[in-house]
């Protein structure tokens, strides 16, 4: 991730000129968020999942590959410019809604071969001063203006450890600190009433010092639209929120995508129960080895008759010759659902869920590694799923992307 400005306030971005200001340097990608310092992250020692690797693709039958290619790079930012409408939902660890956030993004690129980067700005919709006064003429919503440092040869591996896709058009990001998330809430629920304190009345923000914040992002099959999953854990590694990027690429400001869907069911978890297979790939990362694997994929969830879910994962290398498989039982409470193998789950709307190790003091115990998942179920039997790996030193080891058909 590259590094992030301060912010600052703005009219609505309804002019062309806000939205790609000639005369200025183009905006980037949400892939570029943040600027790191050089370092090795502890994260508190370590911690981890269990199971992390059993539901990745087997390492064998892989080619080698750059970490991030030039090539690679300027498709990650073809994939990323233009202009995003979208929703910024903020849940707890439950998978309770705590907030929504109205946002647009624009996102260019500039220069040329080793020297192409990638720059957004993103426009955060703030809600109505509680000093405003009521009959004003002007009733246009003010905007505050986040600008993104760029990404580029030198930040997409050193800082921001991505994992891309480019056929499937998915990628994963490795953050240093939650500040633009911090900005999009504080901007989008206080607005201009923002006093600056470190723990707001009625919001909840991410911990100054995260031990992780992670996002997967997956690309709609149906339209252009994506969706971003932020996993943001505190400083012990405990799950604080979880957040979701939904946004859809379009020249015009119209309805941001929402959510909220008419036909959801009584429970979220009935659209992921029943048989599923498909095929994944994974990468590793540059620091690894670079090295791809593909592999297919046979999962099941089923719910027995006292209510407990049944999970089974199997993994078969494209020539055979490696096979993974893991068994979990779990128990569902709402809209977590926690497994024996030390991972949780939380459903969310619009057919998602994100999943991350449940049991953090174990796995710090044990130096294991752990992984995050984000899964969109964008349209009735058809799943996809990014994994992302880290060690328990908190490094990116691996992206698994999986796509999968329901039996």
């Amino acid at each position: 991730m590259a590094s992030i400005c301060n912010s600052s306030l703005n009219s609505p971005p309804n002019t062309k000129a806000q939205w790609n200001p000639s005369g200025t340097r183009p905006h980037i990608p949400v892939k570029s968020i943040m600027k790191f310092q050089r370092r090795r992250i502890p994260l508190f020692g370590s911690f981890g999942c269990r199971a992390a690797s059993s539901e990745m693709a087997p390492q064998s039958s892989f080619a080698d590959e750059d970490p991030m290619s030039l090539d690679n790079l300027r498709r990650f930012i073809d994939l990323n410019v233009g202009k995003w409408n979208g929703a910024f939902y903020q849940f707890d660890a439950k998978g309770n809604l705590l907030h929504k956030v109205d946002t647009r993004l624009s996102a260019s690129s500039y220069g040329e071969d080793q020297l192409i980067s990638l720059i957004q700005t993103l426009y955060i919709k703030q809600p109505p001063s509680s000093t405003s006064v009521s009959g004003e003429e002007d009733d246009e919503p003010e905007w505050g203006e986040y600008k993104i440092k760029e990404t580029n040869m030198f930040t997409v591996d050193k800082y921001q450890q991505i994992g891309f896709f480019p056929g499937e058009r998915a990628f994963s990001l490795r953050y240093q600190t939650a500040t633009m998330l911090e900005s999009v809430l504080r901007q989008g629920v206080l607005g201009e009433d923002d006093t600056g304190e470190e723990s707001p009345r009625n919001l909840k923000l991410p911990s100054r010092r995260p031990s992780m914040v992670c996002e997967n992002c997956l690309y709609s099959k149906e339209r252009e639209m994506r969706a971003r999953a932020f996993h943001v854990m505190d400083p012990k590694g405990v799950i604080e929120m979880l957040l979701i990027f939904l946004e859809e690429k379009s020249d015009q400001l119209f309805v941001s995508p929402s959510l909220a869907n008419s036909k959801e069911f009584d429970s979220k978890i009935i659209p992921f129960l029943g048989r599923w297979k498909g095929q994944s790939v994974t990468k590793r990362s540059g620091v690894y080895g670079a090295t791809i694997a593909e592999a297919e994929s046979m999962a099941s969830l089923e719910m027995d008759d006292k209510g407990h879910l049944v999970q089974n994962i199997a993994s078969t290398s494209n020539n055979g010759e490696v096979k993974t498989s893991v068994h979990w039982t779990g128990t569902m409470s709402d809209n977590l659902v926690t497994f024996d193998g030390g991972y949780q789950m939380t459903l969310l709307p619009g057919g998602m869920y994100m999943g991350c190790p449940s049991d953090v003091a174990k796995s710090v115990a044990e130096s294991k590694s752990f992984h995050l998942e984000f899964c969109w179920l964008e349209t009735p039997g058809k799943r996809q799923r990014l994994v992302r790996t880290f060690d328990f030193e908190g490094l990116a080891v691996s992206s698994t992307y999986f796509y999968e058909t329901k039996l």
